[in-house]
């Protein structure tokens, strides 16, 4: 087991993902906007939050610090981070180590992101990109058996590593469109999603083709937004009377790459099947399970599939089905309501959106929801049926190429009671399933009450 006390999110919040060419928003608003719902929602004011850990990746320095001084200039230490695709994850793996350690009560994790339209690229073309070896090595790979592929550097290499799959194990491009369909319609009941459109099999097999497997439907789109998660120590949870809706991160991990992302020659293995593998296999050992047990007390998941691809090759590498089973599993619908799993009932990366800072806290936003019982059209069925009052587990992935794991396995503590005020009324909704704007008088309740800035709310925009 790992060290440290028990810790546990106790307040989350989100802004919608939206289409970076309609973007009208600024990365402090949105990051206020996010900061203030999971304030609202734990109960706290910002003056309670020991320390911060912002992440994003398309931004100069100290972003962080100017979101958050939109609710006080508190003095606290704020950190922040870039780690590609999983950065917001790593802003919450941060902030909960400072928990769970001993380092602060209360820590506040807040991820957010304005993205340019079209493929991702480098600001810094002044100098090597340091995927720049994966792209070499993911060229080897294909020249030595997959076949030449093409379209932007990133659905290129994912798409490989499903062309890999199908070699392997069988499966084939219709298995990937029933992925990305399935997750479409998901986020038909996602009012926080960028796209709501429910697309069929038929219709993502006939979008415009990016890479020799992938249809535009089946890759997450460009998109601006934030997700806060905040996480505080048992004894935080007790004083505060929040037992009604603290959700305990019973383990988490963060992994980097092994020799096999280099030397292997598996295009599996460049986009993080086994960096991804050994993160979960540790969390869920962490979590107290024998080897490779643990998994079918597993109900919901949310898990990382900027592009269909990298759903089908994650479901075998967080063990949710055998190496050869995962074209299989989506025959069976096991990875959808009434099958083994619901995975991704937000409508995932490639609906919802993926605002690169955002979205692994967005993800840990929508498990503690969905294990609070308050996901309304999206809440995963047959989470509670179980004596235990626990009920399963929620798992979240969150994988950036270059590379970086978060692994997260959420349940709920045994002393979770349901009764009296709790987020919803403090929002005034049901911000599980319901997207509003905050207003000023939100911040009010929420920002600090001894460390204020006149100045900087005069300024802030909402």
């Amino acid at each position: 087991m790992a060290k440290g006390r028990r810790t546990f999110l106790i307040g989350g919040g989100c802004t919608a993902f939206i289409k970076a060419s309609i973007a009208t928003r600024t990365t402090e608003d949105m990051g206020l906007e996010a900061a203030t719902k999971a304030l609202l929602d734990a109960g706290i004011t910002y003056d309670t939050v020991q320390m911060a850990v912002v992440g994003y990746c398309y931004g100069d320095s100290t972003c962080g610090q100017r979101a958050l001084y939109n609710l006080g200039l508190t003095g606290i230490p704020i950190t922040n981070v870039n780690n590609n695709c999983s950065t917001g994850s790593t802003a919450l793996y941060t902030a909960n180590n400072a928990v769970k350690f001993g380092q602060a009560e209360v820590a506040l994790a807040l991820g957010f992101e304005r993205m340019k339209p079209g493929s991702l690229g480098t600001n810094w073309p002044d100098r090597p990109s340091p995927t720049a070896l994966l792209n070499q090595k993911m060229e080897e790979v294909e020249i030595a058996g997959l076949g030449l592929n093409h379209g932007p550097g990133a659905p290129r290499m994912f798409a490989d590593g499903a062309q890999e799959y199908f070699q392997k194990y069988g499966g084939n491009i219709e298995h990937l469109a029933r992925i990305a369909s399935k997750n479409h319609k998901h986020s038909v009941n996602n009012p926080y999603s960028q796209f709501r459109d429910g697309w069929s099999v038929e219709q993502v097999l006939k979008a415009p083709k990016i890479t020799n497997e992938l249809t535009k439907f089946m890759c997450s789109p460009t998109s601006d937004g934030a997700a806060c998660c905040i996480v505080a120590s048992e004894d935080f949870v007790h004083a505060h009377g929040l037992e009604n809706q603290a959700i305990e991160i019973v383990a988490q991990a963060l992994t980097t790459d092994n020799p096999l992302a280099y030397e292997s020659n598996s295009a599996m293995e460049v986009v993080g099947y086994s960096m991804s593998k050994n993160c979960a296999d540790q969390v869920f050992r962490d979590a107290g399970f024998k080897e490779g047990e643990g998994r079918d007390q597993v109900g919901v998941v949310e898990l990382h599939d900027c592009f269909a691809a990298n759903e089908l090759i994650m479901y075998p590498a967080l063990g949710l089905c055998g190496p050869d089973e995962a074209h299989k599993m989506v025959e069976r619908g096991d990875n959808t309501y009434g099958g083994k799993y619901v995975i991704n009932p937000s409508g995932g990366l490639e609906a919802k959106g993926h605002p690169l800072g955002a979205t692994g806290l967005g993800m840990h936003f929508y498990i503690m929801m969905q294990l609070r019982n308050w996901a309304g059209p999206m809440q995963a069925p047959g989470l509670f049926d179980t004596k235990d009052i626990r009920g399963k587990y929620g798992l979240v992935h969150n994988v950036g190429l270059g590379g970086a794991v978060v692994v997260s396995l959420l349940r709920r503590p045994e002393f979770f009671k349901e009764g009296g005020e709790d987020g919803r009324d403090r929002l005034g909704y049901n911000h599980a399933h319901e997207c509003r704007r905050i207003t000023m008088n939100d911040v009010d309740k929420v920002n600090s009450k001894k460390e204020s800035s006149p100045y900087l709310m005069q300024h802030a925009k909402l």
